[in-house]
């Protein structure tokens, strides 16, 4: 059987059996109800005077801060920075929730204060909700400027935000950045923020503020590293025989290495080209000529490389013990063809091996170019060249062990190769090219063949010369018989007129 209630605690009698299923309610043996949370308030036996205090966000701070408190006393919540509570003033009261063997049982209920000051009942839990999100996936960040999106999540709390972009540290030479006056004043519940122009490589703090001091959101960004600037100094040290250049700052990226292309030429035979391309360490600053020679003339370029790229090139042309800022190239003197047959579009090569020794199997390109421009000649010795069906063509891949003579233009094919006929009235430039590929290094050598295809003339043009030449000397002929008759009859005249004078 159960347990009867004392007359003293009439009203409870029953309570146990409506409140079972929900230990959090339940009344124990002595008739007291414990004061839980239950929606937006705690049930109690009687209309008391005091309220407990609420089981909200755990981050939310009370002004004033205590266990219970007065009826319809106000209480001022307030959340960590950047964040809001969705009520910033609440109060307590009581209302009858229910009646238990005509007992009223009384339920706390808070209300808060809205936008327009009116006092609303709370039906859920009071949290402390982020008044600004900034998502991290929408940032946006170049070498120029930085990008966000932002929403705000509490209009009515987001009046007056202010958006600022700064100088992170202030900057040192030789990277000086100047300060931005990135600021900003944003409206409505989402937008963009853009704060340009920055510089690359450079770290800036964007915040979003609420007056008078509330700061929604702060964040340290580094701008994109951009290619690096162009070198300034580069010199040939002539006792060690070594190439020279000053570190570049990294100013616009991380300086991870040195891209250099040199060419060097031999005074003794300027058809020969010997050209190397490297990629050394950003630590590096000296590179040793290991075949230097006072006959020898050098053009070099160097540039830059960050993760964004190389940048701008400094040239320069040395000779021997003097060099110049401005690139020079030794003429080239190319060897000749023979044989050249305009008819037939061909012209003999006499080709020489390059390499030597273990090297003599290597693969030679013959790179054949319709031109005798003398830039355009090294830069396909040098790079790899852009090569298309008219101007510039690879004609042959050959693994010269011996010298030989090689026909040029025969039309002949070999591993999807074009040794197409030479077309009359053009210059041609040809290239035997050899390529030696190592770990931070490639070499290439260049032996330069120049020559010229004369347009040949055919019978019809022959027959009209010979026609212009025979009218050319008719009318010589022509010209010279009338004059003779003019001078014939001047001299019979003067004669007869000298003696009617006299």
């Amino acid at each position: 059987m159960a347990q009867q209630a004392s007359p003293e605690l009439g009203w409870m009698t029953g309570l146990d059996e409506r409140l079972e299923g929900v230990p959090w309610c339940r009344a124990d043996r002595s008739g007291n109800v414990p004061a839980l949370g239950f929606g937006g308030g705690n049930m109690v036996p009687m209309d008391t005077k005091m309220c407990q205090r609420p089981l909200w966000d755990s981050r939310l701070h009370l002004a004033p801060d205590q266990a219970n408190y007065k009826k319809n006393e106000e209480v001022t919540l307030s959340c960590p920075e950047g964040f809001q509570p969705s009520f910033a003033h609440v109060k307590c009261s009581s209302e009858v929730q229910s009646f238990t063997g005509g007992k009223p049982v009384y339920r706390e209920v808070w209300t808060g204060r809205n936008s327009r000051g009116a006092w609303v009942r709370i039906r859920s839990s009071v949290e402390c909700s982020e008044v600004l999100q900034v998502d991290p996936g929408t940032f946006e960040i170049s070498s120029t400027s930085i990008k966000l999106k932002w929403t705000c999540k509490l209009p009515d709390a987001c009046q007056g935000m202010r958006a600022m972009c700064r100088l992170a540290a202030p900057s040192s030479p030789p990277c000086e950045a100047e300060e931005v006056n990135g600021e900003q004043m944003l409206h409505g519940q989402e937008g963009t923020f853009t704060c340009s122009p920055l510089q690359p490589f450079t770290e800036y703090s964007v915040t979003i503020d609420l007056p008078p001091n509330t700061t929604l959101f702060s964040w340290l960004f580094t701008t994109e590293e951009t290619v690096p600037a162009k070198p300034e100094q580069l010199w040939l040290d002539p006792d060690r025989g070594s190439l020279r250049w000053s570190s570049l700052p990294p100013c616009n990226g991380e300086i991870i290495g040195y891209q250099l292309s040199i060419t060097a030429r031999n005074a003794g035979d300027s058809s020969v080209l010997e050209t190397e391309r490297l990629r050394l360490n950003g630590s590096v600053t000296e590179l040793r000529l290991p075949e230097h020679s006072p006959g020898s003339s050098y053009a070099v370029t160097i540039r830059g490389v960050t993760a964004a790229g190389a940048g701008a090139a400094l040239m320069r042309e040395f000779h021997g013990n003097s060099s110049s800022d401005t690139p020079r190239p030794q003429g080239i003197s190319c060897r000749s063809a023979r044989d050249i047959a305009p008819s037939q579009g061909t012209a003999v090569l006499p080709l020489r091996p390059i390499a030597r020794g273990s090297e003599a199997a290597r693969e030679h390109q013959l790179i054949v170019a319709t031109t005798h421009n003398a830039s355009l000649i090294d830069s396909i010795c040098s790079g790899q060249p852009r090569l298309s069906n008219a101007s510039v063509y690879l004609a042959a891949l050959l693994n010269l062990t011996a010298p030989t003579d090689f026909v040029l233009g025969d039309g002949s094919r070999g591993q999807g190769q074009r040794n197409a006929a030479l077309r009359p009235g053009r210059d041609y430039t040809a290239l035997l090219r050899l390529v030696r590929l190592g770990p931070q290094a490639e070499k290439s050598t260049c032996v330069c063949y120049s020559f010229s295809v004369v347009a040949e003339q055919t019978a019809g043009q022959w027959h009209g010369i010979v026609i212009g030449l025979v009218v050319v000397l008719t009318v010589l002929l022509v010209s010279a018989v009338i004059l003779w008759l003019v001078l014939s009859r001047k001299r019979k005249y003067l004669p007869n007129k000298t003696k009617e004078d006299n």
